[in-house]
């Protein structure tokens, strides 16, 4: 068995180039499904533009009892987007080096909307494995989340411990996921390099006052949204649909990206639309 804790957070590797698309239209030679291991139980996975512009990353964390894979991308149709075939021959392969005689998949997402969870359908008939429906009470039910938002949920992979944060404010069940094993918050949509869309004010204000206080107890490697949209030039995303990235930033922010959004956010409370933010924009849609 493997002590996920001993010597954590694991320092992992983001040593690698993320397919951005292809600049003509046509056939697009990278596979549907980008994988890069971070460390030898923690998998990054990123849907190809060509497949849908959104190319949601998403992530594959193994413990001893199961597999967690958080978020299931934008396209429900695996002849064109693979998942299933993908997350099995992963497991399979970390199977053949962490031998168990069973072994489950927990299916989660850090959010529910629909760039996230297209893919659940892939999983409805797989053996030894429990899809969460994104439905908030869904979420709280399954998780343990009484009393949301105010209360952190714990998820254990068998020795590998996730702390679960309620993180409402760009979707009413949004979760943010932080891995104890490897120091990674997984944020989801709530914070990336990329426009934040904030649907309710107040409760993603909550959210973002929320989650510093929690890092601050916590060693934090990095923090991972789900999407890239912004240039390396501070202010300047990608528009909507955009299936060609060349000049992506790196996916990985810092702490010190929340205190910002924090700041940003007090900055514009009660003003409507854009706000460029260096790294990101931060985008009220009410």
């Amino acid at each position: 068995m493997i002590d996920f804790l001993d010597d954590a957070p694991v320092a992992g590797s983001l040593d690698t180039a993320w397919h951005a698309g292809r600049p003509s239209p046509g056939h697009d030679p990278a596979p549907e499904i980008q994988v890069h291991a971070y460390t030898e139980h923690t998998v990054i996975l990123r849907q190809s533009k060509s497949v849908h512009y959104e190319a949601p990353f998403l992530f594959l964390l193994f413990g001893n009892d199961r597999a967690l894979l958080i978020d299931t991308g934008a396209t429900s149709d695996p002849d064109h987007f693979p998942l299933r075939a993908t997350v099995d021959a992963l497991i399979e392969d970390w199977l053949m080096r962490n031998p168990r005689a069973q072994y489950g998949l927990t299916v989660a997402h850090t959010h529910g909307h629909g760039d996230h969870i297209a893919g659940d359908g892939q999983f409805s008939d797989r053996p030894g494995t429990v899809v969460v429906a994104p439905g908030l009470d869904d979420v709280t039910a399954h998780f343990g989340l009484d009393g949301w938002p105010d209360h952190i949920a714990e998820l254990d992979l068998g020795g590998r411990v996730l702390d679960l944060v309620p993180g409402p404010g760009h979707q009413s069940a949004a979760l943010v996921f932080y891995d104890r094993h490897t120091g990674l918050l997984l944020t989801g949509d709530s914070l990336y390099p990329g426009r934040l869309y904030v649907e309710d004010r107040a409760a993603f204000a909550e959210t973002v006052d929320r989650l510093p206080g929690f890092c601050a107890t916590r060693p934090v490697s990095h923090i991972l949204g789900c999407h890239i949209e912004m240039t390396t030039t501070a202010d300047v995303d990608y528009p909507v649909g955009t299936t060609y990235q060349p000049d992506e930033p790196p996916l990985q922010l810092t702490t010190a990206h929340l205190h910002t959004l924090r700041r940003v956010l007090a900055e514009t409370a009660g003003q409507p639309g854009s706000h460029p933010s260096g790294d990101f924009i931060v985008v009220y849609t009410s």
